[in-house]
């Protein structure tokens, strides 16, 4: 899967957008992906233990090199943002998460709680590419905590699900700490797809954010492990591939929207271009 996703060629590198709410663990995915690739423990992006408010304070960028590689970065990157909240005064507002599906944040800009940037601002970007935009919407769902998830935020990521839907921009959802919400995974990370348990966890996903169920996957970021084990069977090789999985239907996904996106954005300028209209003509 790793060499799939390093042969890809987007028309613009591939922007990967999370959002979820607060501790879902969104920061640590972005670690897991990290792990995947470097082949060892990585922290780039400082996860909070106590999540009980957002850690990230920043519409952060990250991108990824292969490890022994770092001259060539795969051709994608994912921004992590605040974490979403009950108190529309705390976390992320939902207009800073919309105006970044457009592209209209910086990469790295800071952001304030409740207070979304606008026009004027230092990290408002007025004039936004192709590649500015977000080409795929990752919400980040803790499998332990969905039933205890306030109504209020579901409805903010219903509303940010939204606005991505008339884009055309693809939704997935990341279901994490699924090893929490079942003790038969918890045991077997391999009886994911087998267990009961998170299939209701996903059915109930669905039926909270309206993603279909083949757009949900179910996956543990690393979190306890302090290395990356090759033995057969381990742990850390069935980690990488539900992450590696889920990273590459997101990557496939965001790259059939930018052809399309290109190809419409082309026969657009072609129809509305007066040169081509005279030499037609």
């Amino acid at each position: 899967m790793i060499e799939e996703i390093s042969s890809l060629k987007p028309k613009v590198p591939i922007r990967i957008l999370l959002h979820g709410p607060v501790g879902a663990g969104k920061s640590s995915f972005v670690n897991s992906i990290d792990n995947v690739f470097k082949g060892r423990i990585a922290c780039r992006a400082l996860p909070d233990a106590g999540a009980g408010k957002s850690f990230t304070r920043t519409y952060k960028v990250h991108r990824f090199q292969m490890s022994g590689n770092e001259s060539k970065p795969f051709p994608f990157v994912v921004n992590d943002i605040m974490g979403l909240e009950e108190d529309d005064s705390k976390g992320a507002h939902t207009d800073d998460i919309i105006n970044a599906l457009h592209g209209y944040i910086k990469d790295n800009s800071e952001l304030k709680e409740g207070n979304p940037l606008s026009k004027g601002d230092s990290g408002y970007n007025n004039s936004p590419s192709l590649a500015d935009e977000a080409h795929c919407l990752v919400s980040v769902i803790p499998a332990d905590r969905i039933s205890l998830i306030n109504e209020a935020v579901i409805m903010k990521m219903r509303k940010i699900r939204e606005k991505a839907s008339k884009m055309g921009v693809p939704q997935v959802v990341v279901m994490t700490m699924v090893d929490k919400a079942c003790p038969l995974v918890e045991k077997d990370l391999r009886k994911i797809y087998t267990s009961m348990m998170i299939k209701e966890k996903m059915e109930e996903c669905h039926y909270k954010l309206g993603v279909p169920m083949n757009c949900i996957f179910p996956l543990k970021n690393y979190h306890e492990e302090v290395s990356l084990v090759v033995e057969p069977n381990s742990l850390p090789l069935e980690l990488d591939c539900l992450i590696l999985s889920a990273l590459t239907q997101m990557i496939h996904m965001a790259n059939d929207y930018l052809s399309i996106t290109v190809d419409i954005k082309s026969t657009a300028e072609m129809v509305f271009c007066p040169r081509w209209t005279q030499d037609y003509l």
